[in-house]
């Protein structure tokens, strides 16, 4: 499997087997997916949900089991993720964007949740210093911003066991070796993985207060932040 010329066209290509290569492929990727509702509060009960990078619509699947009336935005790259999306959500209140995030319009305070599940890292640092000051900007006052992620850089020393780590953990998966070495074709092309420490300063200089790393295992994070 050959990575393509842009992220648009790479993800039309993986939306064949999303799920199962997520699945495969990121690990502890069904309880970080989890997290995008056991995570919210009790009383949380959003109209309005932007979904950034929504791929095949896993994060969505879940919002809509506990928001079924809520109106959703999913927003994506891939129009052959989107097609999937509408065969699936077609009885629901949603609106589909194709798009790149540095491309979007965002409403001003349009939205009571966003969320974004494995996607920011294709944006690099000061891609996400803009993004995250949109998503406040876009959201309404106590709104959530809900995102899963690697959140590493490249650079840190921690880096190279990372990668030994999440090696195993494929080849135990795909033990001919060749799913590896497409996933660091491409991770070493289009991702661009942040420290969560960087992305919590980034978030409040962008005017979120209440910012939560509800889940860590090793930097496979779930973040969650309130607007003020």
């Amino acid at each position: 499997m050959k990575i393509k010329d842009n992220i648009a066209d790479e993800f039309s290509e993986f939306s064949k087997n999303y799920t199962h290569d997520m699945i495969g492929c990121v690990p502890h990727y069904l309880k970080l997916m989890s997290c995008f509702t056991e995570t919210l509060p009790k009383v949380f009960n959003p109209e309005n949900i932007l979904d950034l990078g929504c791929g095949n619509g896993n994060v969505t699947s879940k919002l809509l089991q506990i928001f079924p009336d809520a109106n959703y935005t999913l927003l994506d790259a891939s129009q052959e993720m989107l097609n999937l999306c509408q065969q699936q959500f077609k009885d629901y209140k949603i609106e589909y964007v194709t798009s790149y995030f540095q491309d979007h319009d965002f409403k001003t305070a349009g939205y009571d949740l966003i969320v974004a599940g494995f996607s920011l890292h294709h944006c690099d640092s000061e891609e996400k210093k803009v993004l995250f000051k949109e998503i406040n900007r876009s959201l309404k006052k106590g709104g959530i911003f809900s995102c899963t992620d690697l959140m590493i850089s490249k650079d840190s020393p921690k880096h190279s066991k990372l990668l030994e780590d999440w090696k195993v953990f494929v080849d135990s998966n795909f033990p001919d070796g060749k799913k590896w070495d497409w996933l660091m074709e491409h991770y070493n092309e289009f991702d661009k993985p942040d420290d969560f420490k960087d992305q919590i300063v980034w978030l409040q200089d962008a005017g979120f207060r209440n910012i939560e790393i509800t889940t860590k295992e090793d930097y496979w994070m779930h973040l969650q932040a309130v607007k003020d």
